[in-house]
């Protein structure tokens, strides 16, 4: 499990950003937390948008095999979950390109 996640103890959910992924992606919060627990997973720097707080996004898949795109911050030790989504063409690319590499 990458570094940025081993004193995580759980998710601290913002209510519209939660309401705005199921609206506009129809992605759950369960599937979101989902991803962080199921291997393989990408982190990275998010630095395009870690203007006012630092931000990473992961590329990982859900229980059921869905792939997602998710933006997330850290408060303290709770990870918080800004957007969710269905990975694009490109990110799926470098996603399975990962697991040739890791595998």
């Amino acid at each position: 499990m990458d570094e940025l996640l081993l004193n995580c103890v759980g998710f601290d959910w913002d209510a519209e950003n939660a309401e705005k992924n199921w609206i506009r992606h129809q992605v759950t919060r369960n599937e979101s937390e989902q991803v962080f627990f199921n291997e393989p997973l990408i982190i990275a720097d998010d630095t395009k948008h870690s203007q006012y707080e630092k931000r990473w996004y992961i590329l990982g898949r859900t229980d059921v095999e869905r792939l997602l795109f998710i933006a997330f911050t850290r408060r303290k030790d709770l990870i918080r979950v800004i957007s969710a989504r269905d990975m694009n063409k490109k990110e799926r690319e470098v996603y399975y390109e990962q697991i040739k590499k890791d595998t």
